[in-house]
């Protein structure tokens, strides 16, 4: 006589009933939560439309389109994820992390806002300008980081590399950079006449990324350039988001091959044979727009045998507030901002 199994003991299709309940317990449960959570935020974001809607009726105004809403409720995604950043800032600070924006003065002053870049052509050979540049109206040392702190005008020579990159002429350079620490070396331009129209679009592009200033200004190493009366006129011209300023001048376009200014695209300008418009490369700016516009477009922007006609050239097209400035003309006339030296 066979003994029967003992009642108690679960059988194998029962123990996998049991899983199979503890399991579908378990995702009923995540799911009820998640409805619930999704619920919720639906629910504040619906107190908040009714709160918008509430005031716009108040004024007499129509009800939320479609577009408000989400605009309405993309604004409150933002506002939760500002806050979820400035709670983990706090955190931070509180661990010792220091912004790398915060102000390394003293505290006597506070830092200004970058008015105007400065960028000084030159080239090898012409130490003795700039050190006269120096002399006369470019601060040195820390008069040079002070005048960027308090007046928001940067200064700088800038100058391309040599042909054979690392001779002499590069070493000259770099060891006179050492001392005076006031040159943007472009490691991508080639020093040369003719690269000078590029090395114009290479030094507005390199400024625009390094510096966020209102304008940036071209000059050449052999003129005097009264920075407090340039920044005192840059700041009348704060509302012209497109600007280009300097002395605006034209001129013949030479087709001789033999001729010192020859123009191998004189064709383009017509058989007057006539440039555009253009500020004169003695002095001249152009606002933060313009130099962004360089920047982005820098690989397409054509060049012609001058900087000054190059530059003018970029903006024959554009939406510019041309602005012909008599006291850019490097006169030493009375009121001039810079004169030739």
């Amino acid at each position: 006589m066979h003994s029967r199994a003992p009642q108690n003991r679960p059988s194998g299709s029962s123990f996998g009933s049991r899983i199979s309940v503890l399991l579908l317990a378990m995702f009923a449960t995540m799911a009820t939560v998640y409805v619930a959570g999704r619920l919720w935020q639906d629910a504040e974001n619906r107190v908040y439309l009714i709160q918008e809607l509430d005031k716009r009726t108040g004024q007499d105004q129509s009800a939320i389109s479609v577009d408000d809403t989400l605009k309405l409720i993309a604004c409150r995604e933002q506002q939760k994820k500002l806050s979820d950043l400035e709670m983990d800032l706090a955190a931070a600070t509180q661990e010792g992390f220091v912004p790398k924006h915060s102000s390394k003065n003293d505290g006597t002053h506070a830092k200004k806002k970058t008015l105007a870049v400065i960028g000084i052509i030159t080239t090898f050979g012409r130490k003795k300008n700039r050190d006269a540049i120096r002399k006369a109206w470019m601060p040195t040392g820390a008069a040079l980081e002070k005048l960027a702190d308090e007046k928001g005008i940067i200064v700088r020579f800038v100058i391309g590399r040599s042909t054979n990159r690392g001779d002499s002429l590069d070493r000259e350079i770099d060891n006179e950079n050492r001392q005076t620490k006031d040159f943007i070396i472009l490691d991508g331009q080639v020093e040369a006449t003719e690269e000078h129209p590029k090395k114009m679009k290479s030094f507005f592009t390199h400024a625009v990324e390094n510096w966020d200033a209102e304008f940036y200004a071209k000059a050449n190493d052999d003129v005097y350039v009264n920075i407090d009366a340039l920044g005192a006129m840059l700041t009348t011209h704060l509302d012209k988001p497109r600007l280009y300023m300097g002395c605006m001048k034209s001129g013949e376009v030479f087709s001789e091959p033999t001729h010192k200014w020859y123009e191998p695209d004189w064709w383009k300008f017509g058989d007057k044979k006539s440039y555009f418009r253009h500020a004169s490369g003695e002095l001249y700016v152009i606002s933060k727009a313009l130099a962004r516009f360089i920047s982005i477009n820098r690989s397409i922007l054509r060049t012609y045998a001058h900087d000054d006609v190059s530059s003018g050239s970029w903006f024959i097209g554009l939406d510019v507030n041309h602005i012909d400035e008599p006291k850019f003309c490097c006169s030493w006339s009375s009121g001039a901002i810079c004169a030739a030296v």
